[in-house]
């Protein structure tokens, strides 16, 4: 049938039906980023079966409002949801779907809706949980170049510009380094006045704390290479309604787009088909009670059950230099590339691992303990991880971070969480292990002054001392091979 656009409320709204005589089953997205990128989508559900109905939120491209990130799409999302029920297409059962922003669109319309408004299923694919969640790191570090990159491009704005911190950038290379951070708008010459407004959210997991409290089914899909991987594993671990499923792989924000270095042709997917699989299964209340779900092993091409999860095992490290270093936040440790200088004032600690002498297949949360002294009342302390080959090439697993306000000079204990693993390490690797002050311009620079890094405007060096033998990288490693699994069963069953 050929589509038509309607509003729904000054909200613009787009709907593909399928051929035949309904009603139909609806799947409803709805999304900042214009709902005509979204048309072949549309198609793709209406093929499967499904009134396919995509709008953009209030205050952007098409649809009237003032556009405010992280409002009001519960309430914007609930009168959606009524609407489509009303209509003589729709047989009352609903999906609510999305990537990123438009998964916050679901989960809202899931989780914050009155109780009649709600949708029936949800599918939520690297989901971005709310302001605070992406931010800023479980940790509170804040999150500089991607929320830079997000609010320059879509911030304030109705429509989009995917190129404007780019372009910014390529005016003014320091662009991310002007103080205070809270300014960045008035150096893109554009006012956002939600970008300070931002930085205001501390708390983390408004969605999570009540994901127990979810009645219907869910499917969580991300990357091991996401921002988000946290926040999926933990909405699907949290989840209280029948059926929660969850889909990881080796892939970036992305998803199958996007694929990691380490995914092989095994993890490609057709994620068309089997969402819209899970959600006829869903609707039926065919799909078996309990939390199931598929997680790609990167660097291999197996697929093992999401409950699959190894064993602590912490190789020995050796330091190779910066047992004493200073982190200068006028010179801090780049973000973006991995090569690590070898002369001069040490800024990091830097320590290895010798060549694994078999292969490691890595599954599960991972972390480092240390002992380390500060001489400035905050400290940020980054561990970055990487994979050495025998032919020297390095490859970034992960980074992790915590905010210190220790006594200056004084040793603290402590861990930093690397977050979640799912990596199998040839025999001969080296794991390379870098312990830093700072992570720009991916994350905002700790002043070391107490300050806050969002508003502060004077930079201290800070120096530091990491007790190199009571450093501990804890790994959760599999002590057998685990079993393979076909990820479509696993989700479908």
């Amino acid at each position: 049938m050929t589509p038509f656009t309607t509003a729904v409320e000054g909200l613009v709204t787009d709907v593909q039906l399928p051929d035949g005589d309904g009603p139909f089953p609806t799947v409803l997205i709805r999304t900042p980023y214009d709902r005509r990128r979204h048309h072949a989508e549309l198609r793709g559900w209406a093929r499967r079966g499904f009134a396919a109905v995509v709008q953009d939120v209030r205050g952007r491209h098409a649809s009237a409002g003032e556009w405010h990130p992280y409002e009001n799409e519960a309430a914007d999302g609930a009168a959606t949801a009524r609407w489509i029920r009303r209509q003589p297409w729709s047989d009352g059962r609903l999906v609510a779907a999305g990537a990123s922003y438009a998964a916050h669109c679901a989960l809202a319309l899931a989780l914050d809706a009155p109780e009649g408004a709600r949708p029936d299923a949800v599918i939520a694919a690297v989901p971005a949980l709310g302001a605070a969640e992406t931010a800023r790191e479980p940790s509170g570090v804040e999150r500089l170049a991607a929320r830079a990159g997000w609010w320059a491009a879509h911030g304030d704005r109705r429509d989009s510009d995917e190129e404007a911190l780019e372009k910014a950038l390529a005016a003014d290379p320091g662009l991310l380094a002007h103080l205070p951070v809270s300014d960045l708008p008035a150096r893109l010459g554009r006012a956002f006045p939600s970008w300070p407004d931002l930085w205001r959210h501390h708390e983390r997991g408004r969605f999570g704390s009540r994901a127990g409290g979810a009645a219907m089914p869910l499917l969580a899909v991300g990357g091991h290479h996401d921002h988000f991987t946290e926040d999926t594993v933990t909405l699907w671990n949290r989840w209280g309604g029948p059926a929660p499923r969850l889909l990881m792989g080796p892939w970036g924000h992305g998803l199958v787009a996007t694929p990691g270095p380490d995914a092989t042709p095994a993890h490609r997917a057709s994620l068309g088909d089997l969402y819209a699989r899970w959600a006829h299964l869903a609707l039926a209340g065919e799909l078996g009670h309990g939390h199931r779900g598929a997680i790609g092993l990167g660097g291999s091409s197996l697929w093992m059950s999401a409950d699959t999860e190894g064993e602590p095992y912490s190789p020995n490290v050796r330091l190779l230099h910066g047992a004493s270093f200073t982190a200068d936040p006028e010179r801090p440790v780049n973000s973006h590339g991995l090569t690590v200088p070898v002369d001069g004032t040490p800024d990091r600690c830097l320590l290895v691992t010798a060549p694994l002498p078999r292969p490691l297949d890595v599954v599960g949360p991972a972390e480092v303990r240390l002992r380390a002294t500060a001489d400035t009342p905050s400290a940020d302390w980054f561990a970055r991880l990487a994979a050495v080959t025998p032919d020297g090439t390095a490859e970034r697993l992960t980074v992790g971070v915590v905010r210190r306000a220790d006594p200056p000079g004084q040793a603290a204990e402590f861990s930093v969480a690397l977050g979640r693993l799912a990596r199998r390490l040839p025999a001969g690797t080296r794991l390379r292990l870098e312990i830093a002050g700072h992570h720009f311009p991916a994350h905002a620079r700790n002043p070391h002054t107490g300050d806050d890094p969002v508003t502060a405007t004077r930079l201290l060096a800070s120096r530091r001392t990491v007790d190199s033998g009571r450093v501990a990288l804890r790994l959760p490693v599999l002590r057998t091979r685990p079993t393979p699994t076909d990820p479509a069963e696993e989700i479908l069953r």
